[in-house]
């Protein structure tokens, strides 16, 4: 099969930056509707992952047709499937989320971004092998970005809460969990149906805690549309789009790309909300983006899943 040519290859390279910014944006949208209309993130996340997924799903129906259905058929895949929507996708969205309540839509998701450290880690620990330079250089890379992302380089005092901070490392580790239990499923089935399903059945489950059906919070246009950007083009579009970026460009780049998704939500933040971003801020969502991109270069036979 030929190689698509560098022309071929920009609606791919358009795609990902898309994903990458929708993301980002989704991320501010979120933090306007804790701050300014009071919502909660429970009950975004459970709305989020219930419409989402069932779009996502009817779509990989569309798509594939009965082979949507599969992935029940045996109860092994059955069992992962239930594991990822429960732990993996549920956990992910709220921590995020609710991370972004407690600081900024920027400081969380440049935070989540450490996530791919934990994921070599796993991996070193798996296989039994000690971590390559170029790995050891993302870690330094990312404690560096870290530390004065929530320092600014004082050793006295967090520049965000320490409850932020926690919450944030969480959804780190939540993203490294579900970027890795899915794997052997996506060996098999579309990340479509994977996705959709997870998101659908973390949704259903998430809604038996939250009671999304009680609407809280203040609502008129500008909620109805910053909680439709985040189902359509921070959820659905930003999925799609980064999926055919894959199958132009091939996963290395994509992900590459798809890293300006903190600087995404660190712009949009500071131009719309008015969050303070500080010059050690952007340093630290240097080095953290660094992190991303040494280890998407240097990864051989493991790669990303979905976000």
């Amino acid at each position: 099969m030929p190689q698509p040519t560098s022309y071929q290859k920009i609606p791919g390279i358009i795609m990902a930056l898309s994903s990458a910014i929708f993301w980002g944006i989704s991320g501010t949208c979120a933090q306007f509707l804790f701050e300014n209309r009071e919502l909660n993130p429970a009950w975004l996340v459970t709305w989020r992952m219930s419409i989402a997924g069932l779009i996502l799903v009817c779509f990989s129906l569309v798509q594939e047709r009965k082979t949507a259905f599969e992935i029940w058929r045996k109860p092994k895949n059955a069992i992962r499937l239930l594991l990822f929507g429960i732990l993996g996708m549920v956990a992910v969205q709220y921590t995020y989320f609710y991370s972004i309540s407690l600081s900024n839509a920027a400081t969380a998701t440049i935070l989540q971004y450490i996530g791919p450290v934990f994921v070599v880690a796993f991996y070193a620990i798996k296989n039994r092998k000690w971590p390559i330079l170029v790995e050891y250089a993302a870690l330094f890379l990312a404690l560096s970005g870290t530390f004065l992302l929530v320092t600014h380089g004082s050793l006295e005092e967090l520049v965000i809460s320490e409850k932020a901070v926690f919450w944030g490392i969480l959804s780190a580790l939540a993203l490294a969990f579900y970027t890795i239990q899915p794997v052997g499923l996506l060996r098999t089935f579309s990340p479509a149906a994977v996705t959709g399903w997870g998101m659908l059945i973390g949704g259903i489950t998430f809604s038996l805690f939250t009671q999304p059906w009680y609407f809280s919070g203040t609502w008129d246009w500008q909620t109805w549309a910053a909680f439709a950007y985040i189902v359509v083009f921070g959820t659905v579009l930003a999925f799609y789009f980064f999926l055919k970026s894959v199958t132009i460009i091939g996963a290395t780049k994509a992900s590459l790309l798809t890293s300006v998704e903190p600087l995404s939500a660190a712009i949009t933040a500071v131009f719309w909300l008015g969050v303070s971003f500080l010059g050690l801020d952007w340093l630290g969502t240097g080095l953290i983006l660094a992190t991303v991109i040494l280890l998407t270069l240097g990864k051989s036979s493991e790669e990303s899943t979905t976000h």
